[in-house]
């Protein structure tokens, strides 16, 4: 007896990687906008970072060649908030594991790489809010960009580029820790320092050798230094510099390609074996 047909129009091929990475990404935007509250980490925050930087601080703050600190801090707020897209990230990984939501997506016909791409994507359109929000508050407290409007591009292009590879971070740190507890406590750990050992905040030149070297070879560094010259916001750094922050731009973009290659076959192994049968 011959097998029973299969009606073909019961085949199902799945979506391409793409769409379903659209499909999460849509996902994560509609979880957002039914609870607002989730982006006050990007906008009330950076708005008091600003604030207190700026009119707390930024009276006691030396700047390099005399600028205006209000110019000088706006592009490290920048850098902190984008670094902290890894934070972002980490903490909405394991809440899905946790919730089983990622088992869920399992079940469906979908590659496990979308999920990660479309987190990955998500969080850096949320960071972006933040990145808006305080272009705009810098705005109404003097911050004002110097250059031409490719330069002035380009600098933004690169807090996306830079966002994108610590992401890979973020997705390996959420694959691994098993509770938002423990990501929340390794993150503010790892994170804080590396955004304040750096000249997001304040000149290099007055550290210590030793310190000043940490400083200046941290990517953040080189970020926010390339921010500045593009926007006008600070001066070139000087022949005594460490070479990142005398060539900023390559080396951002440089720093960014190796964070990706580097950890993203990392968070790639940790997400499959967290979420193995």
């Amino acid at each position: 007896m011959s097998a029973p047909a299969i009606d073909p129009r019961l085949a199902i091929d799945p979506p391409s990687l793409w769409r379903q990475t659209s499909i999460m990404v849509q996902r994560s935007m509609i979880h957002t906008k039914r609870m607002p509250e989730m982006l006050s980490d990007v906008t009330v925050q950076p708005i008091m970072f600003v604030v207190l930087f700026a009119f707390v601080f930024g009276p006691a703050m030396p700047v390099p060649g005399g600028g205006s600190y209000r110019e000088y801090l706006l592009p490290g707020i920048m850098g902190q908030t984008i670094v902290f897209t890894a934070f972002i990230v980490a903490n909405g990984i394991t809440a899905d594991v946790d919730k089983g939501i990622v088992d869920r997506f399992r079940s469906l016909p979908i590659n496990r790489t979308s999920y990660l791409l479309g987190r990955a994507i998500a969080s850096l359109m949320h960071s972006s809010i933040g990145i808006v929000v305080m272009a705009l508050t810098g705005l109404v407290i003097g911050w004002r960009i110097h250059t031409s409007f490719p330069e002035a591009v380009l600098g933004f292009a690169l807090v996306l580029v830079f966002g994108f590879g610590i992401i890979w971070f973020g997705i390996l740190v959420g694959s691994w820790l098993k509770s938002v507890e423990a990501v929340n406590g390794f993150m503010f750990t790892l994170l804080f320092p590396l955004t304040f050992l750096s000249n997001a905040f304040v000149p290099t030149a007055p550290m210590a050798t030793w310190l000043r070297t940490i400083a200046e070879w941290n990517p953040v560094s080189s970020l926010v230094q390339a921010m500045r010259q593009l926007w006008g916001n600070g001066p070139k750094a000087t022949d005594a510099s460490a070479l990142p922050l005398q060539h900023p731009v390559l080396a951002t973009i440089l720093w960014s390609i190796a964070l990706t290659a580097i950890f993203a076959p990392f968070a790639l192994r940790a997400f499959r074996r967290r979420t193995a049968d």
